[in-house]
């Protein structure tokens, strides 16, 4: 099998006489680019591993997994032929970088980005970033006045594991699939401790009203102890089994915050995670009654206020929300992701001038902060202060080349439409 360690592909050509194949989804560009770059280069792009097939190379965005959680059919049938003694390569995507000489491109895909950044590009919504976060799926590579940054590939990694093992694709399978490809990514065992975090997350059931167990993405389980009866030793959720997944109480369409009568929340952290519990299934209603209880207990928790605004503002409630986020940044001028949180609920509310002041007063304390340069190059632009705005456009492309707003960007300072 081949490895990160085998001499580099040399050609006069560079890549004269290959045959080349991509699986997987590419960091740095499309297949259609990637593959442009190869006919460029003397080679041959080819959509089909086979037998004519010199070199693979592997996407890295995400882990090249099908849909059933094994290794691409196309990396399957590679290393295939390379036991049958197949004269074939396999490259992950940056070593293919460097074998054509895109150290630029090959340095963007080490980038580190904000979860809000990370959310345009994912698809991923910021509050899922930050649960993975706390339950340590991700970590940061870089903090900045508790700003966090973190790198593309790994957030990438755990979403390509959270869809499979949404999908009702094993862990063990997943994990099968990951150690076959140890040989092409050394540093293997840390998705493996993240698929095992994914696990346990994906454990948690929900009792609903009705005292069914379901998963928080309503598949029903059958409760067996409920079936036979009460044991005679039983946990505080009915349960005896010690294996058994943990449960937490199904969102009731009352507007007073309720908990399971066994296990009400005390601590103001409780009703907090309670409140992410049931966002978590979709009732804003009872998970702004629960955060207004945790609220409630700790008035001076700036990070408490700053869940109950995005609560409120995911219920369509911009204007509370907005009051909520003044006071968290009243209580933690620090905070600049909840700066730019205000302004940009500021802006959708028609108070452009306050906007721009959060956005500054973000700017002030971190001049980098590629999310406020981004919505006040925007809100400048909005009101025809283009040169103004041009700064700020620059100063965000500094930090991100190839996302969404990186096109805005670009559109912008080029006087055209933004990419759709």
């Amino acid at each position: 099998m081949a490895s990160s360690t085998d001499p580099p592909l040399v050609s006069s050509a560079l890549l004269a006489g290959e045959r080349v194949t991509f699986t997987g989804t590419l960091a740095s560009m499309t297949h259609r680019q990637a593959s442009a770059l190869v006919e460029e280069r003397g080679g041959l792009a080819t959509e089909h591993v086979s037998r004519q097939t010199t070199l693979l190379v592997i996407g890295e965005e995400g882990w090249p997994l099908e849909p059933d959680g094994m290794p691409s059919l196309k990396l399957q049938q590679a290393l295939r032929w390379q036991l049958a003694g197949q004269s074939l390569r396999i490259l992950r995507e940056s070593e293919w970088l460097s074998v054509l000489g895109l150290t630029e491109a090959r340095e963007e895909m080490t980038r580190l980005y904000t979860p809000a950044m990370l959310s345009q590009m994912l698809g991923l919504s910021v509050a899922t970033i930050r649960r993975w976060a706390h339950l340590g799926l991700i970590r940061a590579a870089r903090v900045v006045y508790r700003l966090p940054y973190f790198s593309f590939a790994e957030v990438a990694g755990v979403r390509r594991l959270s869809e499979l093992v949404d999908a009702g694709v094993g862990i063990a399978e997943i994990g099968k699939s990951l150690e076959a490809l140890r040989t092409l990514f050394p540093d293997i065992d840390r998705p493996l401790a993240q698929l095992e975090l994914l696990g346990r997350h994906h454990g948690v059931v929900i009792r609903d009203p009705h005292g069914r167990l379901v998963t928080p993405t309503g598949q029903r389980l059958f409760d067996f102890e409920a079936a036979e009866g009460p044991a005679e030793t039983s946990s505080a959720n009915g349960l005896s089994d010690d294996d058994a997944p943990s449960t937490v109480p199904f969102p009731g369409t009352s507007t007073e915050p309720t908990a399971s009568r066994d296990a009400r929340p005390q601590s103001a952290e409780e009703w907090h995670r309670l409140a992410e519990r049931q966002a978590e299934t979709g009732d804003l209603v009872q998970a702004i009654a629960s955060q207004r209880e945790a609220v409630r207990r700790e008035p001076l928790r700036s990070v408490g206020q700053a869940y109950l605004a995005e609560l409120l503002y995911r219920a369509g409630q911009a204007a509370a929300a907005a009051e909520r986020l003044a006071m968290a940044v009243e209580l933690d001028p620090e905070d600049l992701e909840v700066w730019t949180q205000l302004g940009c609920i500021q802006v959708e509310l028609g108070q452009v001038e306050e906007a721009e002041t959060a956005f500054r007063e973000a700017l002030e304390r971190h001049p980098d902060y590629p999310d406020a340069h981004f919505h006040l190059g925007e809100l400048l632009s909005g009101r025809g202060d283009d040169e103004a705005a041009a700064a700020h456009w620059h100063a965000y492309l500094r930090h991100d080349q190839r996302g969404p707003w990186a096109e805005v960007a670009r559109a912008r300072l080029s006087k055209g439409p933004p990419s759709s």
